[in-house]
């Protein structure tokens, strides 16, 4: 193999790793290592991250808890209304999931991801999952985990999911 050859070949991974909450998507790709008798690995390298600045913006928003929520003046009853808070927080969710979602097509192409591992929070994957099953295309594997791993490192995004058998374990040093 010619050392461009050789090159290209460990700039390549079969794996794409996306974990993602409703504020950050972190992309890995798994990476081997370039001497695999002197290091660990294969390894998750960081590819890109994304931030959901809109959900910032909206928890300044609504900085004060419900309003018009408690009792009525002169101990009359209870009352309340919907500000519509948690429809307008689904809808920036909904949005970052597509963005997140036009960047694992872009990763996963640039890379040459042939399988993709997404591990979202339990709010994101109404958003993610449905509209990954939509995309995937012929030798493409997809894998889908409700866990939100976010602030997770690397190591132990790597750890779990060798644990579940969805990518290799990382192998000691051989000399």
């Amino acid at each position: 193999m010619a050392p461009s050859d050789r090159n290209v070949a460990l700039d390549m991974s079969d794996y794409l790793i996306v974990v993602v909450n409703r504020a950050l998507a972190r992309f890995f790709t798994l990476e081997p290592v370039a001497f695999p008798q002197l290091e660990s690995g294969p390894k998750l390298k960081t590819r890109a991250e994304l931030k959901n600045s809109d959900i910032k913006d909206a928890k300044e928003i609504f900085t004060d808890s419900k309003t018009g929520r408690g009792s009525a003046p002169q101990g009359g009853g209870v009352h309340g209304y919907d500000d519509k808070r948690d429809q307008h927080l689904d809808e920036l969710r909904r949005r970052f999931a597509a963005s997140v979602i036009v960047r694992i097509h872009k990763l996963s192409k640039s890379e040459g991801a042939r399988t993709v591992i997404l591990a979202a929070s339990a709010r994101m994957r109404r958003f993610l999952f449905p509209e990954m099953d939509n995309q995937t295309r012929p030798g493409y594997r997809l894998h889908k985990l409700s866990k939100n791993m976010i602030n997770f490192s690397p190591q132990k995004i790597h750890e779990y999911l060798a644990e579940d058998g969805l990518i290799p374990r990382q192998h000691k040093p051989l000399a």
